[in-house]
């Protein structure tokens, strides 16, 4: 895709994405990354330490919400930063393979910096209707 920066306004949406997860991709998730910590595979341990259940790892919803930027530009090295805060966790259900969450993503241009040929999009990333990536911004370098 080719996005001329001079076509871009504030507030513009950049599309919307959902995310569908199962305790599957948290274990592929997990083998990838390192990260074994057992909230994200095992009920039993999740709950002994106060949570409601397995939950999804915060850097794999974080890296999964990016997705619908790196998808609109075409260039995912086009992203040249990204930032959000973590305010609730993404329970995963067990559903023998079928997603066990719904994460919604919806991006939209929040500022434009025509001297450095950048864009921030600011995403809005929900669980179960409640925000769960706050601050959640990407900037993308546009030529």
């Amino acid at each position: 895709m080719s996005i001329a920066l001079s076509e871009l306004s504030t507030g513009t949406s950049i599309g919307s994405s959902t995310i569908e997860i199962s305790r599957a991709d948290l274990v592929r998730y997990a083998g990838a990354s390192g990260d074994f910590n057992p909230i994200h595979w095992n009920e039993r341990f999740a709950r002994e330490v106060q949570l409601p259940g397995v939950i999804a790892h915060g850097m794999f919803t974080m890296g999964a919400a990016v997705q619908l930027v790196s998808d609109w530009t075409g260039d995912p090295g086009a992203v040249i930063d990204y930032q959000t805060r973590f305010t609730r966790p993404v329970l995963v259900e067990d559903l023998d393979g079928a997603p066990g969450a719904v994460v919604e993503v919806a991006g939209a241009i929040g500022a434009i910096d025509v001297d450095n040929s950048t864009a921030r999009v600011d995403l809005t990333v929900t669980f179960n209707g409640q925000k769960v990536l706050v601050k959640a911004q990407a900037v993308v370098r546009i030529w």
